[in-house]
């Protein structure tokens, strides 16, 4: 089973974030023109929070705020559920499914290493099941 750091050497370790005090519009902005799901919410202190594009329909959509007046801070997700680069992919996915979540930043003493989406996840999964099954056919055909 792989481990979150293996994913990110893969993938690579860049992540967006905005600050609690953006307008949730700029935080949306972000998302569309990196094609992400979700920003870190970080201010000088550190990791505050999560944005996600879930939050935005949830939280100001359905609730008609505006996206342009309301801040971040206002409808992040926090605090921010996280795992460590040691934590295995089947980790991760359990944590998703029981939080209902689709995003994980990766921390290690206090540094953002890396964020893991459920597509990077199922990814995986079935990068190793295909390998699996290889093996298996190598297998009985001797």
């Amino acid at each position: 089973m792989q481990i979150v750091n293996q994913l990110l050497d893969a993938k690579g370790s860049e992540v967006f974030s905005v600050s609690p005090q953006d307008s949730v519009l700029h935080a949306i902005e972000i998302m569309a023109t990196r094609r992400v799901g979700a920003l870190l919410v970080m201010d000088d202190s550190g990791l505050r929070g999560i944005i996600s594009e879930r939050d935005y329909a949830r939280k100001v959509i359905l609730k008609n705020r505006s996206s342009h007046d309301t801040p971040v801070g206002d409808i992040m997700s926090s605090p921010a559920i996280t795992v460590s680069p040691e934590d295995t992919v089947h980790r991760c996915m359990e944590i998703m499914t029981d939080k209902h979540i689709r995003h994980l930043p990766v921390v290690k003493s206090g540094r953002i290493m890396g964020m893991l989406s459920i597509g990077d996840l199922v990814k995986a999964v079935i990068q190793e099941q295909s390998r699996h099954i290889e093996q298996l056919e190598r297998y009985i055909a001797g």
